[in-house]
């Protein structure tokens, strides 16, 4: 397979020129595909869309596994990464008793493993709010920084999962990220398409059709999440047709989708964001 596995601790993924190659949402689908258990993702700059995970996702019932909460300032963002051990009780609360009503415990793929348990926590663009908060000076937006990638690693190690997170920019300001990260995962363009590099991953076989290469685009992504999919087992479901769905602006004036459906806001974040 073209995509890398996720190990526990903090996985930083740097992607070269922006958000144009879905490499983070297929990491995400691919680890949900393999792994039981549900994924918590903190978002900012509106990463977690359901246009880019709708597209590509193999099957509908791995978004109803995605538990998505957003902050929009930075001490949103930070209360959502506080709030998130509380996110993480309520939903195994929620889906044991779900079992217990179905007439059985799920069982998981093995022994190792839950289906109430996280499988994994995304903190995609995790400088982001802190960067661009005007209300907080350079220090104190450092340290709140810090306070936040200091929780996510105690998330990783205590839960025994992957923490998967990008940075917007690489400069003195995100070096902590870098610092804190276990391992490290690099997307490059090439005229050839995405080409991931990792400590123990290269991409080196690239798929062609009719000659073309088609690497870049959502229908690469989602063939190859569909193969996933079908290796271990699941079926692939046929997406559903697009409707218009509300939109709204982050802090930095992007315009993203305002609701989150099929995807779950499980928490809600200090200050009122979700």
């Amino acid at each position: 397979m073209l995509l890398p596995q996720l190990d526990d601790g903090i996985t930083l993924l740097d992607v070269e020129g922006g958000r144009g190659v879905p490499i983070l949402q297929s990491l995400v689908l691919d680890h949900l595909l393999l792994h039981d258990g549900p994924a918590f993702w903190v978002d900012a700059n509106g990463h977690a869309t359901t246009t880019t995970l709708a597209q590509i996702a193999p099957s509908q019932r791995l978004l109803n596994r995605i538990h998505v909460a957003r902050g929009f300032t930075a001490y949103q963002h930070y209360g959502v990464v506080c709030d998130l051990p509380t996110a993480v009780n309520k939903s195994i609360q929620t889906s044991t008793a779900d079992a217990r009503a179905a007439g059985g415990e799920a069982q998981g793929r093995d022994e190792d493993t839950s289906p109430h348990t996280p499988a994994l926590i995304a903190a995609p663009a995790v400088d982001a709010q802190y960067r661009a908060d005007d209300t907080l000076g350079e220090t104190h937006a450092k340290t709140l920084q810090a306070r936040t990638l200091a929780r996510l690693a105690t998330y990783a190690e205590g839960y025994g999962i992957p923490v998967l997170v990008t940075r917007n920019e690489r400069n003195e300001f995100t070096e902590p990220v870098a610092t804190v990260a276990d391992h490290h995962l690099e997307c490059k363009q090439t005229r050839m398409g995405p080409r991931v590099v990792g400590e123990d991953f290269e991409t080196l076989v690239y798929p062609v059709d009719d000659g073309a290469y088609y690497q870049t685009t959502f229908a690469y992504w989602r063939q190859l999440l569909a193969a996933r999919a079908t290796q271990v087992g699941v079926e692939p479901t046929t997406p559903a047709p697009s409707t218009p769905t509300p939109e709204g602006v982050t802090a930095d004036g992007e315009t993203v989708a305002a609701t989150a459906d099929p995807l779950l806001d499980a928490w809600t974040t200090t200050g009122g964001g979700r």
